[in-house]
């Protein structure tokens, strides 16, 4: 590390040049592949995944995305009012000749089909609207024009009500600028200036920051060429790299401002940070890539896009922190210090800065009451967990989105006129084989029409070939509703078999309900064998670097407890409701399938950074004095005001998300955030040293023959120190307070 930093160092302006170099390449390369990103959550074997190939196989051509217009007439007046009938039918016709619009069928034409468009109070109807492409590939402007076409002055005059939903015109919903972002950025530089007092100190970590994650983010559109990449995976991936990038500057920085204070040169102190702080930077990106790539053991295609994209993130944040920053810090110099701090070197020479104030004095304070505040802690812990146990994975859809959007208003409007199921219509696909099959399918739909949970059941619609046949039933419960998701079962495991039409004919049921139950089951199943590789990579990195079978174990327990708190606070927010409205996020609803393998990647890597930070310097001390209570003292005295100042940065960044417009992200964004904070302010600063203190020297015990048998790794190379206060700090001195420990090593050798 100490050789990467020193060639950064004597080659600024080329290391400065080949991080813009390759920020420049991967902008314009994203930016003439463009986007291809990909949300198919079907899992190949499942029920739905069956049903959707079938479907695909025999009514190939016909798979563009679908999405509706609604309208309600008002008072007195029907859908079928000439003047509302003639309004409508020409907008539809407009509609229908836009670009990238396959067809559109309304409510006005003749056959049954066209009067089951209107609902029995005559008051609203709906349109359905075939793209030629997916939604993930319906270019904006196009579901623009729609949404213009269809929603307009002419249209919704005299109290007429038109709204759109689908996927598709759910396009134009999301957001376009990266609000979120700026103000996340904005927020992190305030933090960083009244915690350096310098203007120059405080922009490195930002640059350093935005350099790499949106290296990362350009990346990560080039990554959705070469395989399926969830459409949401560059805004997590940015931000992941936000927090842990400008965490991992901020770290760094420190310490080179502490090389500054003691005399070091601007060169030798970068040099000296790189070399120390830059490898646990490293040791804890690569516990984050682990956590991340944790995900692949699920062999899921989804979910492999997202763990490689949010990698790519944290390894190009890794890379920065330990290149590009010490080329930036030889370039402000000493004005890594502030204007005070200058004049107090210059004055006064370098001087040791024992750890005091606030710091110390919590420290100590958790030392003498290291039971009654663990109790505490659990207890603030357990209850924000409570939610946990009512989790539940489900569709989240577009009667989820914010009250005033359009997609919310027609997803409100079908469910009001036709019944909640007609927003998640179950699709029933058999393969039919000769004239026989023909006819028991269409008995089938009758059978279908009788089952308990079922409000219609649509005729049976075959294919040109007659080979394929499928079934569109209307549950009479919301798609995210639990009942819905019974009648899934319902279907498959008694009304099908039970069927005395269904003969030798192959029958699956799909649907968007059938696929999310599919692809939570799967996950849910895989979680235990996710969970625990990750948690057995975590450990034992934790024990190589630290050689204690207590250090692992707290660590492992420490994260479960900040993934259960944190996924407590995103159930009572999203699927309780407690809170959502309000601050836009839409309406009560289930959890996403993917949200809980996602977040427990993400948030047990990054809880395993402050675990690090705060544990390094522990066992540092304790291999200096062998005295178990000064070295948690020491090591929370000396390491809580920079975690706690990361913490607070990492905050602000995952909340500022919460202003993206988009429900997921803002999960995304909450979750994180309150793992952070608990992580932070509650674990590693309260409830991991009272633990520690309690168990004694027992944090720091290894079988012998284990010892023998691990290799040794050192996350920082230890400094040199005076050691001449040993003996006194062995007899009981206040260590804190010692100017030899003013600036120790910060971790293991």
């Amino acid at each position: 590390m100490a050789a990467i930093a020193r060639w950064c160092v004597r080659h600024r302006l080329v290391a400065v040049l080949l991080w813009l170099l390759t920020f420049g390449g991967t902008a314009a390369a994203a930016g003439l592949a463009g986007p291809a990103f990909s949300n198919d959550y079907e899992v190949p074997g499942t029920e739905s995944s069956k049903a959707g190939a079938l479907l695909r196989e025999g009514f190939h051509g016909q798979g563009g995305d679908t999405d509706t217009i609604v309208w309600r007439a008002p008072e007195h007046q029907t859908a079928r009012t000439p003047d509302i009938q003639q309004r409508m039918a020409q907008a539809l016709d407009a509609v229908a000749e836009l670009p990238g619009v396959g067809s559109v069928a309304g409510p006005y034409g003749p056959g049954p089909e066209s009067a089951a468009q209107i609902s029995p109070d005559g008051r609203t109807a709906y349109a359905v609207v075939t793209f030629d492409e997916q939604a993930d590939s319906v270019p904006k402007a196009q579901a623009q024009a729609v949404v213009d076409t269809a929603k307009n002055d002419h249209t919704e005059r005299d109290g007429l009500q038109v709204e759109l939903g689908g996927h598709a015109i759910g396009l134009t919903e999301a957001p376009t600028a990266h609000l979120a972002e700026v103000i996340g950025v904005a927020v992190a530089a305030l933090v960083l200036f009244l915690a350096f007092g310098s203007l120059a100190a405080s922009l490195l970590p930002i640059a350093t920051a935005l350099v790499s994650v949106g290296t990362g983010y350009f990346g990560i559109t080039l990554l959705g060429h070469a395989m399926p990449v969830a459409d949401f995976a560059p805004m997590l991936g940015t931000l992941v790299g936000l927090g842990v990038g400008i965490d991992y500057a901020l770290f760094i920085v420190t310490r080179h401002r502490k090389g500054l204070k003691r005399g070091l040169p601007v060169a030798e102190a970068a040099e000296n940070a790189v070399a120390t702080t830059g490898r646990a930077v490293v040791f804890a990106g690569a516990t984050v890539c682990i956590a991340l790539l944790g995900m692949l053991v699920l062999r899921l295609n989804f979910l492999n896009g997202v763990a490689l994209a949010a990698s790519l993130t944290v390894v190009l944040t890794v890379a920065a922190s330990v290149t590009l920053l010490p080329a930036l810090l030889s370039y402000i110099g000493t004005r890594a210090l502030s204007r005070r701090e200058r004049r107090k070197l210059a004055a006064e020479g370098p001087r040791p800065e024992p750890p005091t104030g606030f710091a110390a004095r919590w420290s100590a304070f958790v030392e003498r009451h290291p039971k009654l505040l663990g109790v505490v802690a659990t207890a603030v812990m357990l209850v924000l967990a409570l939610p946990t146990l009512s989790l539940h994975l489900g569709t989240s859809d577009q009667g989820n989105n914010p009250a005033g959007s359009t997609t919310r208003k027609a997803y409100e409007l079908l469910g009001e006129s036709f019944g909640p199921g007609m927003n998640g219509p179950l699709t029933v696909v058999a393969r039919l084989d000769g004239a026989g099959d023909r006819v028991a399918v269409t008995r089938l739909a009758e059978d279908l029409r009788t089952a308990d949970g079922v409000a219609s059941a649509g005729p049976a619609v075959l294919n040109r070939s007659g080979d394929t046949a499928v079934v569109t039933v209307v549950p009479d419960s919301a798609p995210q509703s639990r009942a819905t998701s019974d009648l899934v079962d319902t279907l498959r495991q008694e009304v099908i078999p039970g069927s005395d039409h269904r003969g030798s004919m192959d029958i699956h049921v799909g649907g968007v309900t059938a696929g999310y139950d599919d692809f939570a089951e799967v996950i849910i199943g895989k979680l235990p064998l996710f969970v625990g590789v990750v948690i057995g990579l975590g450990c034992l990195l934790l024990l190589l670097a630290f050689r204690s079978i207590g250090i692992p174990v707290k660590a492992a327990a420490m994260n479960v407890a900040a993934v259960a708190s944190s996924f407590g606070v995103v159930v009572a927010i999203f699927q309780w409701g407690w809170g959502s409205e309000p601050m836009g996020l839409g309406s009560a609803g289930p959890i996403e399938p993917f949200l809980p393998v996602i977040m427990v990647s993400v948030l047990f890597g990054l809880s395993m950074d402050y675990q690090v930070f705060l544990v390094s310097r522990m066992y540092e001390e304790w291999l200096e004095t062998g005295d178990n209570q000064r070295a948690v003292r020491v090591g929370l005295a000396e390491t809580s005001r920079v975690i706690n100042s990361a913490a607070v940065i990492m905050i602000s960044v995952f909340l500022a998300f919460v202003l993206s417009g988009d429900r997921l992200i803002a999960m995304f964004g909450i979750a994180l955030a309150a793992a952070v904070a608990l992580d932070a302010f509650v674990l590693r600063t309260l409830l991991v040293p009272a633990l520690m203190h309690m168990l004694g020297g027992a944090n720091w015990w290894l079988p012998a023959w284990l010892d023998r048998r691990l290799p040794r790794i050192s996350i920082e190379p230890p400094e040199r120190r005076t050691h001449a206060a040993l003996p006194a700090q062995r007899t009981g001195a206040d260590p804190a307070m010692s100017e030899d420990d003013a600036e120790p090593a910060t971790t293991s050798r």
